[in-house]
């Protein structure tokens, strides 16, 4: 009789009204769920892996320090909904850096530290680096501006408002910009300044 009470306690919480019936946990073994991605990660970024190892073993304090955050950040980006996965995105991301470095190395120039603003400065340089050897097409404003006069010719010959010239140039524009290295922030004021006149 005590067995099989106590079989009945064991058992008694799986009795359960359908309704509140939950599908069992199953556990995996075996790899993470997110590693078993197929993609291969951009050349860039298994290039700046590999430096960062060969600046851990060089003690190159400048470069290891450049690395290290912009492979955090595309760890970071990793866990959002959009993840780096091409080269373009990366060159993005270190643009987006180095454009952060000048800008603290202007403001430390003005309060006087022209040590942190050498740091910055340095570290900034170390970032064109990768930047130029990328392989990602990087556009200057000339062409830029010669992309923009196109879009907008077109976009006024479709009778596009001149209220919404801006938002149709920008969307002319980005299946020609694919795959190249464009600062986005230059590209809408050129659009703006062009459109404007």
């Amino acid at each position: 009789m005590a067995s099989r009470a106590l079989t009945y306690r064991v058992l008694a919480p799986l009795r359960l009204a359908p309704s509140t019936r939950q599908a069992p946990t199953v556990l995996r073994l075996g790899g993470r769920p997110y590693s078993t991605s197929t993609d291969a990660p951009p050349p860039l970024l298994q290039k700046l892996k590999g430096d960062l190892k060969t600046a851990m073993r060089e003690k190159d304090a400048s470069r290891l320090s450049v690395l290290r955050a912009i492979l955090a950040a595309t760890l970071n980006a990793s866990k959002t909904a959009n993840p780096i996965r091409t080269d373009v995105q990366l060159v993005a991301l270190l643009r987006k850096t180095q454009r952060a470095s000048l800008e603290s190395a202007k403001e430390f120039k003005e309060a006087g530290r022209e040590d942190l603003a050498t740091k910055e400065e340095e570290q900034a340089g170390i970032m064109e680096e990768y930047l130029a050897g990328s392989g990602v097409q990087a556009l200057g404003p000339e062409e830029l501006k010669k992309l923009v006069s196109e879009a907008i010719e077109a976009a006024k010959g479709a009778g596009v408002a001149p209220k919404a010239i801006v938002g149709d140039v920008m969307k002319r524009l980005a299946t020609s910009l694919e795959g190249k290295d464009v600062d986005r922030k230059e590209l809408a004021n050129i659009v703006r300044q062009m459109a404007e006149a």
